[in-house]
């Protein structure tokens, strides 16, 4: 095993996990792409083994770069648990299943389904997201939670002395999108983040910084899970060597660093900027795993 093979995913890897900080995606989305489209164009040593280790590789490093986020917001007593208990009920079993099955999907239909998901985000990125919440006191007077079914109030309290109240009810029709961002998560690497933010925000009302910091530890707890399912399975399968470590070494410590350097430049570039050089960002990807995957059958 080559221990100096990948020392290049260092800095790439830095600059991978501030732009997730930046941009609030999760930084699978990014390490994927490099695994499939740009370790091939290096030379037949650096590919991976197949598209499911690049699964597992990409969340297995996003754990790593989440968990700075999540000891922050910790510390910051903002997590509000019970939430996110209800909201993991839902996430976690599903994502298993997703890791599961990606062992047994063809590779194909994985690219496939990874291209067609980051055409989809794009469409997202470029329509953009407002939320109507006072992120001020962190409470939505203007526009109160309204549910048929019976809301329990929650209370917050931020270490700063901040006093968050809001109302939430355990997630019914929300399991459905939980659960596929779930499964999304264990067989493409992405979806969960994409899911419980805009839930949290906007249908449950709770104010941006409990929800920011209940998002966090639903997406870790949700992307460990898958995370774990594939590298243990690729052990199962292959031994221990069928994982990558020359490459892990790298881009572990290195999200690390900058899921730590993200937030200190958060700002700097304006949010809807941001946006929409990931959505291009993300539109370029999304061509370019659907043409690894439908090359062969056009040039035929």
């Amino acid at each position: 095993m080559d221990l100096v093979m990948y020392w290049f995913m260092f800095p790439v890897s830095i600059l991978v996990a501030t732009t997730a900080m930046l941009s609030g995606i999760g930084g699978a989305a990014y390490f994927m792409p490099i695994f499939i489209i740009i370790f091939p164009m290096l030379g037949p040593e650096y590919p991976l083994a197949s598209p499911v280790a690049a699964i597992g590789v990409a969340l297995l490093t996003e754990t790593f770069g989440f968990s700075s986020g999540f000891v922050g917001y910790f510390r910051k007593r903002l997590i509000d648990f019970k939430v996110a208990r209800s909201f993991l009920v839902f996430s976690v079993p599903a994502a298993i299943a997703g890791a599961l099955l990606s062992h047994l999907t063809d590779s194909n239909l994985l690219l496939m389904g990874y291209g067609a998901l980051m055409l989809i985000l794009t469409v997202v990125l470029f329509r953009g997201h407002e939320v109507e919440i006072d992120a001020t006191n962190g409470n939505n007077d203007k526009a109160p939670y309204r549910s048929r079914h019976q809301t329990q109030p929650h209370s917050t309290t931020a270490r700063n002395g901040d006093v968050f109240q809001y109302h939430f009810h355990r997630p019914r029709g929300g399991s459905i999108p939980l659960a596929t961002g779930g499964f999304l998560t264990g067989i493409l690497s992405v979806g969960i983040g994409e899911v419980v933010m805009p839930l949290l925000v906007k249908r449950y009302r709770i104010p941006v910084p409990v929800a920011a910091a209940t998002s966090i530890l639903v997406v870790i707890i949700t992307v460990m899970s898958a995370s774990f399912t594939h590298i243990s399975t690729l052990i199962a399968e292959g031994g221990v060597n069928a994982v990558p470590w020359n490459l892990v070494m790298y881009t572990i410590p290195a999200v690390i660093i900058g899921g730590q350097i993200g937030p200190r430049l958060q700002g700097v570039v304006p949010s809807r900027t941001m946006e929409k050089v990931i959505a291009s960002l993300f539109f370029i990807i999304g061509i370019a795993m659907l043409w690894i995957v439908f090359k062969p059958f056009i040039g035929t």
